[in-house]
């Protein structure tokens, strides 16, 4: 099973976090508010947050200049996974991709279905590599934020985490590009 590794140091991670909503503000965004603090609660750096509307085009910018900065290294969305007219984080966000995450998926509606039971299946939570940074699109409710963070990203993102995590292999993402350049 999955411990912390107390001979090893932390490594703080940094992310950004966007809330994607049409009525949210900074001051009234509970989910965005979750992310920040359970980031900054384990030691990471919250490198930038912000909110956009329910927009392709708004999304996919603000993500995209994300990923373009190095001193982004994670990026976790909140909202616009559901089925409504106006849910399409993940239409805005999977074409950036390079590699899909269908595992988070998986887990994370396991953790969900074991609090709010079949309901999970009304969110398309989902995650993948956008170059050499991780994006994860999660629902808009700050429970299921909680379970995100707490059930997965928490021990993902600590590099003390065995048997394996996402912080031991962040040198070695963009392997592919490397190789290509060299002939």
């Amino acid at each position: 099973m999955t411990r912390i590794d107390e001979t090893r140091d932390f490594v703080p991670v940094r992310f950004a976090v966007l809330t994607v909503s049409d009525t949210r503000t900074l001051a009234d965004d509970r989910s965005g508010d979750t992310l920040k603090e359970r980031i900054e609660g384990a030691g990471h750096v919250l490198a930038a947050r912000t909110i956009v509307k329910d927009d392709i085009a708004a999304i996919r910018e603000t993500v995209a200049a994300w990923i373009a900065d190095a001193e982004i290294d994670a990026i976790l969305t909140t909202g616009g996974t559901g089925f409504t007219g106006r849910d399409v984080t993940p239409e805005a966000l999977e074409p950036l991709f390079d590699k899909r995450m269908d595992g988070f998926s998986a887990v994370f509606h396991a953790i969900s279905a074991a609090k709010i039971g079949t309901s999970t299946i009304q969110s398309r939570a989902t995650a993948g590599l956008a170059g050499t940074t991780f994006v994860f699109c999660l629902p808009g409710s700050p429970g299921a934020c909680k379970d995100a963070w707490d059930g997965i990203l928490s021990l993902q993102f600590d590099y003390r985490h065995r048997p394996c995590n996402f912080v031991e292999i962040m040198p070695r993402l963009d392997e592919h590009m490397r190789r290509g350049a060299g002939g």
